[in-house]
Formats: structure tokens, sequence, C-alpha cells
């Protein structure tokens, strides 16, 4: 079972072309001004087995890949090897974000977060960090966030196609949902604004 915040069938702005992004929940990293603290505590989300998320995958058409967000992906990286496995069955791209460093993860030495970097095409790596605040790369809104290449799929040439963007979401009962990066708090500020609750914006 992987314990998951939320999932978007659809999105242009989290990895190159339109991705399954899956959120998942539980994260010990806890970096100051993180946009998604609601991922933070262990458990709190919905449970998925691993084939129902594949199943998802699998029938969701017109996606170049599946993008993995937090919380922390690598807390749960046993049961995302397998997942891994099963997508790259399908020739779909994996890009994953992760708080830790390539080099804190490797010197954990263990072998399922080794599989799931064996496994994955585009590794976005490094916790925000708002002294180092710039949104001039895709994907990223801080300078020490990094563009990892684990295969040949994605290259740096293929990254500078992309800028920043947003996508906004509002759903039936008038809950706003926002995803992608972008300067959130300028963004929620003017929607404020407009007369819009705080507590009505959920971001990432």
């Amino acid at each position: 079972m992987l314990n998951i915040y939320k999932i978007l069938e659809n999105t242009t702005v989290e990895g190159p072309g339109n991705r399954f992004c899956i959120w998942f929940q539980g994260c010990k990293k806890h970096c100051s001004e993180c946009f998604a603290k609601e991922t933070w505590e262990f458990g709190a989300g919905k449970n998925y087995k691993i084939n129902e998320l594949f199943e998802m995958i699998k029938n969701t058409p017109n996606i170049e890949g599946v993008t993995f967000l937090g919380g922390e992906p690598f807390e749960q990286s046993k049961e995302i090897a397998k997942l891994c496995a099963l997508i790259k069955s399908l020739n779909l791209s994996i890009v994953c974000f992760t708080g830790y460093t390539t080099e804190e993860l490797k010197s954990k030495k263990d072998k399922n977060i080794d599989a799931v970097l064996n496994q994955i095409d585009l590794l976005i790596d490094g916790g925000f960090e708002k002294s180092k605040f710039d949104l001039s790369r895709p994907w990223v809104g801080s300078l020490n966030q990094r563009y990892i290449f684990l295969t040949d799929r994605y290259n740096k040439n293929d990254i500078e196609k992309y800028k920043n963007k947003i996508e906004l979401r509002i759903s039936p009962a008038g809950k706003v949902e926002i995803n992608g990066m972008g300067d959130f708090k300028k963004l929620e500020k003017e929607l404020l604004q407009l007369g819009k609750n705080k507590s009505d914006f959920v971001s990432k």
C-alpha cells in the first residue's frame, strides 16, 4: 500500500509534457517555507494498492509520464520501486522530486532507495530554500535544487524548453487548488483581494 496525499491524472506543469502526478503523504524533512506542509504528517493520506495506482496510470491517455512529489517519495521507497517497474513497462517516463540531495539518498545504502533511483529518468533534488528563492528555471523554486539526469530520456536542452507555470482548479464546492511552481504567496494575496477566504486555498 502507498499513502497518497493527492493525485492529478493530467497536468502540464510538473515536468516534461502532460503527466500523471502523485503527491505522496509523509515527510521528515520539514523544510522551512515548504509549499506543501499538509503533506508532512505520515499516514494522513489515502491508501492505494500498487496495482490500483498502476491501473489508473495505464488507463490515462495521452500522458508522457508520471511525476512523484510529496511529502517525500523516498519515505515509501519499497512500494514506489514496485510501482516504478510497472510504469516503465508502459514506456512512460518517471520524474521524481525529493527534498534530499542525491548524495544523501545514495549514502543511505538502502536497496529500496537504490531500486527507485535506478528507474527514475529525471530526479529533481534538494529542498526549497527561501534564501535562494528563484523562479527562473522550470518546476523549481530555489537555486540549490538540481536536475539529475539518471537516464538519457531527458537532457538539459529538453528542460530549457519549459518555463515555470501554475495551474488553478476550482472544485464544485468552490475550493481553489494550485499546482506547479510560482510565487504562491503573491498569487494568494492577489486572489484574497478578490474576496476569497484564505481557508479555501490549497497549494501544490
